[in-house]
């Protein structure tokens, strides 16, 4: 397993990469933007220790890039800042990052957040395919990691097509927001109820679905796939 790790301070990088290296992981480092992209893409690291803070661009920017390239956006990608502000944490989530640390931060978490980041990816990757989903105009293929939205691959972020795959997996049971973190992040994942509501409804704008309750019209387009149950949280309407 290969690890780039990507900031502009050198102590850090050092830090982060002898830690690394101990648990016995390849690393590849860069100091900035550029130079992060352009070994991502000669190099396919198996995950990415991505800081927001480079001298050249943001990390924000480099993931919204690598996330948006057919070639690049399986690659996990862990942030790694001193904002603490929920805007920088969910907009990192939104653009499709696996999950976040704070400096300054433990050595042991950031092992425990890489560990639990790559047991994800090969849970997903290792789905039977017996595992498919059609229902409505959505299918999801596990084995493939793919999403169809009325017969066309629509790309989803690692962490929109877990909550996507296990709500359905589970259509008719209802999760609070801090059940679905711990389904597809693990129990220690800190992260706060409002950046789940964000991938909710960015997966809602992907499947086309504008309902977000029941309605008792009686019409089944009405009739949300994802339905809110407010106080509590969401489930995945059966057909």
């Amino acid at each position: 397993m290969r690890i780039l790790i990507v900031d502009d301070e050198e102590p850090i990088r050092e830090l982060i990469r002898y830690n690394v290296e101990k648990e016995g992981f390849q690393t590849l480092v860069a100091g900035n933007g550029l130079e992060a992209l352009n070994l991502v893409r000669s190099e396919k690291p198996d995950i990415i220790i991505l800081d927001l803070m480079l001298p050249d661009m943001s990390g924000l920017d480099i993931c919204r890039i690598l996330k948006n390239d057919t070639a690049t956006v399986v690659i996990p990608i862990i942030m790694v800042t001193a904002k603490t502000e929920d805007s920088d944490i969910v907009r990192g989530l939104e653009l499709g990052a696996d999950d976040y640390v704070t400096k300054p931060f433990s050595p042991k978490v950031l092992i425990a957040r890489i560990r639990s980041v790559l047991r994800r990816g090969i849970s997903n990757s290792g789905n039977n395919p017996a595992g498919e989903i059609n229902t409505r105009n959505i299918r999801i293929i596990p084995l493939k990691h793919e999403v169809y939205i009325n017969g066309g691959l629509t790309e989803f972020s690692a962490t929109e097509f877990s909550i996507l795959s296990y709500l359905a997996h589970h259509a008719g049971q209802v999760f609070s927001r801090q059940q679905l973190i711990n389904a597809v992040k693990g129990d220690s994942y800190p992260v706060t109820e409002r950046s789940v509501d964000v991938q909710i409804l960015s997966i809602r704008r992907k499947i086309g679905d504008t309902a977000s309750s029941v309605h008792s019209t009686g019409n089944d387009e009405e009739r949300p796939v994802i339905e809110t149950i407010r106080g509590v949280g969401y489930r995945f309407c059966e057909e």
